[in-house]
Order: C-alpha cells, then structure tokens, then sequence
C-alpha cells in the first residue's frame, strides 16, 4: 500500500478511517473470528454511529493480537491512457507486520525481481526508522499525513439505506453514505471527505469491516489545485475477512485513481494489492489470553 498512499491519498484517507487501516482485530466478547452469530432478519438495525464506535473501540481492545502476524502482499499498479488501455504495469512484493498498532511494509521484490545488496540495506534502514517511529507513535494516529476520528467523519457524512445483507455468506449490516457538501471541515483530511460517497459491509457477529466502496464524487483540489487535482469517478475497493479461524486481516484492495499534478502532469492508474501466506511467528502469555476473545478453540 505505501507506493499508492501519495496517488490516492483522498481515496485511502477514508478507508483508513472508516474501515481502519488499524481495525484488522475488532470482535465483540462472546464473538468469533469465523463463527458468525445469526441474526433474524427482522431484528431492529443498530444505530449506525453506535455501530462504528463499537468497530473503533472494540479493535483498540486486541491491537495486541495482531502483532503476532505478519502477511505478505502483492502490488500491482497499471498505467492506462485515455482509452483504458494498459501502457506500463509494475509489481511489488512486500512482507507486512504490525508495530505499536501501525503496518510496516518491508519490500522484497520490484517486478518480480529481489532487491540486489544495495537495495536491501536502503530498505532496512527505511524499515527500522519507520519501526522506531511506530513504536513512539499512539496507535490511534498516522505515522504519516493527518487522520479523522470516526465521530468527525459521521459528522461530516449523512449515513443513509442502512440494511441487512449476506456478504460472502456471513450476516452483515451495510450503509450507503455522502459527504456533505456544507459541513464545516478543517484540514485536508476532513475536505477530502466530503467529496466522497460509499458503503460499507460490516460483519455482524465480529464489529468488523468486511468490505468497502468508496469513489470521489467531485473534484478534490490539494492546495487550491496548485500541488494536485483528484478528479471525479476515482474509486477504491477494501476487503478483510477472518483468516483460519483466528483474526480479521486485510485480504486485498483495488481502485483507480485520475489525477493532475502540479498543473502539468496528468495520470490514469489502476491499482491492485492481495494479501496471503498469513503466519502466526510469536505467542506471548498475555497476548495468548487476549487472542482467546476471537479463536474458536479452547
């Protein structure tokens, strides 16, 4: 994900917040990763800002779980002109980890190929600097570029068609939602999201986000259309899901995204990440404990 953050940075702000870059662990005490608990179809809906803040708080309860894991994640991100078609396709290889709540990603192949010796000690040393940072900084912030609580981004969205729906066979509650025109927002963060529009999966049993849609129904101008221009139809897809019973982890993300830059350069991109080889490399005591809340086994 870090080579697309600077591309769709409005895109990803709102995915970062709303599904939670850091929400991969919420799960309700008695739920379980895998396990979904039914629901009848005619149970009242849950209030919407409830939901989410049971989404926000419920994951700070199991940051801890997660850094337990580490992932692997494939990079892919196409060049497209005008007609829609492919001019230069590139690919990253990366191992992920959780820091202090933050993902690290630690690239090991650009087009295919490993790093060569250089390479690989630049990429160790961003890697421990980004690694100290996220152990000096709060869970609940960015290592970079700014964030949006989840009561200010309900203040700036009107959440509306809330309903239940199946989602790759577990029980959901979806929500469509539009950013408001003439809310009063402060900061990039907060102006990216009223230009935008979505819906949201939420798993029912486990407070998680299962799936998410969101595209730029406007143009967003960074400073004031001098440093970058998002234009309108620009789109990004999240997805998550338990993995082996045990934890909610990112399974992939794809979107396109049509910018200007400075003025004078123009770009179409079409981007696509999927997430495997989910492993399991350390176990403490307590942490053990606290993974009890989702893990299906005794």
């Amino acid at each position: 994900m870090r080579r697309f953050c600077s591309m769709k940075a409005g895109v990803w702000l709102l995915a970062a917040v709303v599904a939670g870059a850091s929400a991969w662990t919420v799960g309700l005490a008695g739920a379980q990763a895998g396990k979904a608990v039914p629901q009848a179809a005619s149970a009242p809906l849950p209030d919407i800002p409830t939901l989410m803040h049971h989404v926000e708080e419920h994951q700070k309860e199991l940051d801890k779980v997660r850094e337990n894991y580490t992932y692997s994640s494939l990079q892919t991100t196409q060049e497209i002109d005008a007609n829609g078609q492919v001019k230069k396709t590139e690919t990253e290889e990366d191992e992920d980890f959780f820091v202090n709540g933050h993902v690290i990603e630690r690239t090991v192949k650009k087009n295919g190929k490993p790093l060569d010796g250089h390479e690989q000690q630049k990429e160790t040393a961003r890697v421990t600097k980004l690694v100290e940072k996220a152990q000096k900084t709060p869970p609940d912030q960015p290592l970079e570029g700014q964030t949006i609580s989840v009561s200010r981004l309900l203040a700036i969205m009107d959440v509306r068609n809330p309903r239940r729906e199946s989602f790759r066979g577990r029980q959901t509650i979806v929500f469509d939602f539009v950013g408001r025109k003439n809310a009063k927002t402060h900061g990039l963060a907060e102006d990216a999201s009223k230009k935008l529009e979505g819906t949201v999966w939420v798993d029912e049993a486990d407070r998680e986000i299962a799936h998410l849609e969101v595209s730029f129904i406007d143009n967003f101008h960074v400073g004031g259309g001098l440093v970058a221009n998002i234009q309108k139809g620009s789109n990004f897809r999240f997805d998550q899901a338990p993995v082996r019973g045990e934890l909610w982890l990112p399974t992939g993300d794809e979107g396109t995204i049509q910018a200007r830059v400075l003025l004078v350069k123009g770009f179409r991109e079409r981007f696509t990440e999927r997430d495997y080889d989910y492993k399991r490399f350390q176990v403490e005591a307590q942490q053990s404990k606290d993974a009890k809340v989702i893990d299906p086994k005794p």
